[in-house]
Order: C-alpha cells, then sequence, then structure tokens
C-alpha cells in the first residue's frame, strides 16, 4: 500500500545532499528506535530517471516499480529536501500504533514508511518540473506499506 501527498511549500535553503536525505530519515527512524538506513546510489538512479519521467507534468503518479516509494509535488524549486522529509514525518502525528492505522481522513503512509523496520536502503531525487514546480521521489528497499504489518 502506497499513498500519495501533495505538498504546495516554499523553502529556500539547499539541502538536498543525501546525507541531508539520510539525516532526515534517520533522526525519525531513532524516534522510534529503529535501524538506521544507508543510501543507495541504485535507488537514487532510479528515482532520478522516474523524476525526470514526470518534469513535463509534475504529477503525483507513483511508478508501480519494485520499491516502496514517497512521492511529493511543491509548487516552486525552492522546497529542500530536508523540509520535505521533516513534512512526511509530520504525519506520525496522524498514526495510531495501537491500531495500526491512519486518523480518519488523514494520511500516514509517507511516515510508515521512512520508519518500516524492513527498509534498510534509500535513494532520492529531486528535479525541477518544466512548470517551474518540483518533483521529489523517495525509493525503499526492501518496501515497507504492508497492509496488516506494523512498520516497528
Amino acid at each position: 500500500m502506497v499513498i500519495t501527498l501533495a505538498f504546495l511549500i516554499h523553502f529556500s535553503q539547499a539541502q538536498n545532499t543525501p546525507q541531508d536525505y539520510l539525516a532526515a530519515h534517520n533522526a525519525a527512524r531513532g524516534n522510534v528506535s529503529v535501524g538506521m538506513v544507508t543510501w543507495d546510489n541504485n535507488l537514487a538512479t532510479y528515482a532520478m530517471n522516474y523524476a525526470k519521467l514526470r518534469a513535463g507534468d509534475c504529477k503525483l503518479i507513483h511508478s508501480d516499480g519494485p520499491y516502496g516509494e514517497n512521492i511529493a509535488w511543491g509548487s516552486t524549486s525552492t522546497f529542500t529536501a530536508v523540509e520535505l522529509v521533516k513534512l512526511w514525518i509530520a504525519e506520525k502525528s496522524y498514526y495510531n500504533y495501537g491500531a495500526n492505522t491512519c486518523k480518519i481522513g488523514k494520511e500516514c503512509g509517507h511516515y510508515t514508511q521512512i520508519v518500516w523496520r524492513e527498509s534498510v536502503r534509500v535513494g532520492c531525487a529531486k528535479i525541477v518540473c518544466t512548470n517551474g514546480g518540483t518533483f521529489v521521489v523517495c525509493e525503499y528497499d526492501p518496501p515497507g506499506n504492508w497492509d496488516g504489518e506494523y512498520p516497528y
């Protein structure tokens, strides 16, 4: 199960390196005592190749590939990887661990993918679309968000 969410955000700091993505992911994982993810260049390449396919329209359409996937769109080219990942992490407030569900009418699948215990590798990419917006995708291996399973 993969969930899509659009963010209309404006940020200006350039925090888009692999280390930036990892730091944000691993901070969230550490908060729930889940091991760290490592950067995977193959996943990052897959993410970039898919992001390039979305450059013409920036539509929030999943790749339907073999990995877990978080995608987002921003209305400008200036938001950062760190801020985007933090918005995904903010979905934690909508996740009920005891019931293993999201609050009704809310999404939390980006968060649960980030903290999915079995997902140990990540690769992300950010591109500026032809309309001036930004498309960001993170790929996770092994994928998470399996129905009925807890993330940690």
